[in-house]
């Protein structure tokens, strides 16, 4: 059966997009590089999708009782991380958190109330975060440049794996969390 011809019963129409709209990579890299690059570009923009029309009050909505976690807290969460990771391990900043504060090593979850300006932020910091991090990994020579975590030094290459998986993980949890507000699912 074709790829482009949908199986009996099945419809596009709960889903985010047909195939032929979908903006992430088709897979064509010519380099190590490249390939990481557009594997995070990609993990980026599946979560853009998984958050896409929704109101601030859908966006803070917690997943089920005990859990914090909410796709607007996504958000925060991966600007916090990719902060994290670039700036503060790779590049060797003394930036602050950008949520996390001494009384809660949690604030990214738990600060995410349904609000317009929280959600602006959010995403405003999101994207600074990841312009930042794609700007690093344009510059950086190779991937085997190293930064330090806890005293160990980690590549590029090994934080470009890791930011793949984490934003794999989360995105598994907003397939969930946007399945749980209006039935769309992922692709």
């Amino acid at each position: 059966m074709s790829s482009d011809v949908p199986a009996a019963g099945f419809a596009w129409s709960n889903m985010f997009l047909h195939p032929d709209e979908d903006p992430r990579s088709d897979g064509d890299f010519t380099d190590e590089r490249e390939l990481f690059t557009a594997y995070l570009r990609d993990h980026r923009l599946t979560l853009e999708m998984k958050c896409a029309g929704l109101t601030p009050e859908q966006l803070a909505r917690r997943a089920v009782e005990p859990s914090t976690m909410s796709l607007l807290g996504l958000i925060r969460h991966m600007a916090e991380v990719e902060r994290t990771w670039f700036r503060r391990r790779m590049a060797g900043q003394d930036v602050p958190f950008l949520f996390r504060t001494a009384e809660s090593r949690d604030a990214d979850w738990d600060g995410a109330v349904a609000d317009e300006a929280v959600v602006a932020e959010a995403w405003r910091l999101w994207r600074e975060e990841t312009a930042f991090a794609d700007r690093f990994i344009a510059e950086a020579p190779d991937l085997m440049i190293t930064g330090t975590w806890d005293g160990e030094t980690l590549t590029l290459r090994e934080l470009l794996l890791h930011m793949i998986e984490e934003y794999a993980r989360h995105n598994g949890h907003a397939d969930l969390l946007r399945e749980r507000i209006d039935g769309r699912r992922g692709q």
